[in-house]
């Protein structure tokens, strides 16, 4: 395994992270607008802080993915995860039926990524299975959690001290 599929897997999360970040406050606004949620609110700090830590998980993966030669269960889970996600995308844009953060590169951008490290984790004879893709919404559904409490903690601390 070579490390073509990490960093395509890597370079896509990053540039569909960036459009997530970017929207995500706006997509949440108009969530708030339609439930009365306040709690659903982030600013656009708690969006690219919440994004960099994301970030933190995602280059591990990749990392350990180069590292183990495909047979990381984080790098598998990692992978087949963020194939997954890129439905929950397009299933939040029916539900809302409009534009939601990270929907515009989801299938140009990240879904070709996804694919390119599935591949090359083909061809060296490490296919992904179902469990992958189980391991990975566990994986990343939680991971997206924690990181977005982690930004509200983050910039109220930081907040704070100012």
């Amino acid at each position: 395994m070579s490390w073509k599929g990490p960093a395509a897997l890597f370079a896509a999360w990053i540039v569909h992270d960036i459009e997530e970040a970017f929207a995500f406050p706006t997509s949440c606004d108009r969530l708030v607008d339609r439930t009365g949620i306040e709690q659903l609110r982030i600013t656009p700090q708690q969006s690219w802080i919440a994004v960099g830590l994301m970030g933190i998980l995602v280059a591990v993966a990749c990392g350990r993915g180069v590292r183990s030669t495909g047979k990381s269960a984080i790098y598998r889970a990692v992978v087949a995860g963020l194939e997954a996600h890129v439905v929950t995308h397009l299933g939040a844009s029916v539900a809302q039926r409009g534009y939601t953060a990270g929907v515009a590169t989801a299938l140009p951008i990240m879904l070709p990524g996804a694919l390119i490290a599935r591949r090359e984790l083909q061809r060296d004879g490490c296919e992904l299975r179902f469990r992958d893709t189980v391991n990975g919404v566990a994986l990343l559904l939680p991971a997206a959690l924690v990181c977005q409490v982690g930004a509200r903690l983050i910039r109220r601390v930081s907040a704070a001290k100012n």
